[in-house]
């Protein structure tokens, strides 16, 4: 499909350094973006889809880069079914397995952790719930683990290993499994703060710097956060990439953030939702930590969407996150909210409001055009312009 957004107020690209794009176009085919600012008339004309945005805000999809997922879209923690669908109206493109840990019954022994991980990979590849593509796939790290293991599932293709819901008697357990994920070629992630789950270890500063995992999952608490006086350690005594959760401590969420500004350490600067989990199913969670750091953390906006979409996808080698030739085509659309006393997205995301999302797009075919029926309506009307498809891209209103 051949799709186009024209009229745009604004691009932003996900990338902090240079946060906007020029222009007020974006041109899609073949699920990746072809060009980003400048878009000739000429090339409109034999586009599928053009989409008027009626001078609304472009940014990339947003990725969350902790949920847990299980089989399909259902989550057995909440037991709700379409829980990854309703993401895509809270403009989340792109979700990152945290672990199988809510598979009813789930396996602990090597056999079994490698079993489950390879399984919800390919259970993944090609289903893609409400148009979202879905990272699963994330052996959960238990006793007995050894290399050779991580060498099996790495040629299945799993290519995430999670750490803190093993039955390890220390944290430090962890420390050589970590290091053979590695060496395979593994993301690592480790839960970071006090226990969440029955059985499990809370994890501080010292663990991790021993450990040195390429993610320390909600950083800020999940929900539980850690000593304040942790976060400087890590902030300035390893290279770990620090990620924040809307289910977290919102104090440490905004001292993070401070932190890691003032570090120039921004890059390592993450969020997530750390859903769905015992604090529910939150299909706004990243738009909502987006205002939170902007608004109580005077970051700006675009920084904060940055965090949320180029951070991630650096951090995860993931093809999305920016809006640039040759990325993922993943554009989500979006807008001040209608009755509120802002009159755009940024504007509206300072002001401690969430975002209208009125279009999202994945993989280049649009899921929705006007609005989201998780938020209210954009201030601007979001339409469809031209259209040789047969499809109704208005989607479900609530």
């Amino acid at each position: 499909m051949r799709t186009a957004i024209v009229n745009l107020g604004r691009i932003l690209s996900g990338d902090w350094r240079n946060p906007f794009v020029q222009g007020d176009a974006i041109l899609m085919e073949g699920g990746l973006i072809v060009a980003a600012g400048k878009v000739a008339d000429s090339e409109l004309t034999s586009c599928d889809v053009v989409i008027d945005a009626g001078g609304a805000t472009a940014i990339p999809g947003l990725i969350d880069s902790q949920v847990h997922n299980t089989f399909g879209d259902y989550t057995p923690r909440q037991k709700t079914v379409g829980f990854l669908e309703s993401y895509v109206h809270g403009g989340v493109t792109t979700a990152i397995s945290a672990s199988e840990v809510h598979v009813p019954g789930r396996p602990k022994d090597p056999a079994g952790v490698k079993a489950l991980a390879v399984a919800a990979m390919k259970c993944f590849e090609h289903f893609r719930p409400g148009g979202m593509r879905v990272w699963a796939g994330a052996v959960i790290l238990e006793p007995g683990l050894v290399e050779s293991d991580f060498a099996d599932i790495a040629r299945d293709g799993v290519w995430l290993a999670k750490a803190g819901f093993g039955a390890v008697k220390t944290p430090y357990e962890y420390t050589p499994m970590i290091a053979a994920a590695k060496k395979h070629g593994m993301t690592t992630l480790v839960h970071t703060g006090g226990s969440s789950i029955p059985g499990s270890s809370g994890i501080w500063a010292d663990h991790l710097i021993d450990m040195q995992p390429d993610v320390s999952f909600h950083t800020n608490g999940g929900p539980v956060a850690m000593p304040d006086e942790d976060y400087p350690r890590l902030v300035n005594e390893s290279r770990i990439n620090l990620q924040v959760c809307t289910a977290g401590n919102l104090r440490t969420t905004l001292w993070l953030g401070r932190l890691m500004r003032d570090a120039d350490q921004f890059d390592r600067f993450l969020i997530a939702t750390d859903t769905p989990t015992g604090s529910g199913i939150m299909p706004l969670g990243m738009m909502y930590t987006i205002s939170h750091l902007a608004s109580l953390g005077e970051m700006p906006v675009e920084m904060a969407i940055a965090a949320a979409t180029g951070n991630n996808a650096r951090v995860y080698k993931r093809n999305s996150g920016f809006i640039a030739a040759g990325r993922d085509a993943d554009v989500v659309i979006v807008d001040a909210c209608v009755g509120g006393s802002r009159n755009d997205a940024m504007s509206a995301l300072a002001n401690g409001d969430i975002a209208a999302v009125a279009a999202v797009i994945t993989d280049g075919v649009p899921r929705f055009v006007g609005r989201s029926r998780n938020t209210p309506a954009p201030m601007k009307t979001v339409r469809v312009a031209q259209n040789r498809v047969p499809h109704d891209f208005s989607g479900a209103a609530h």
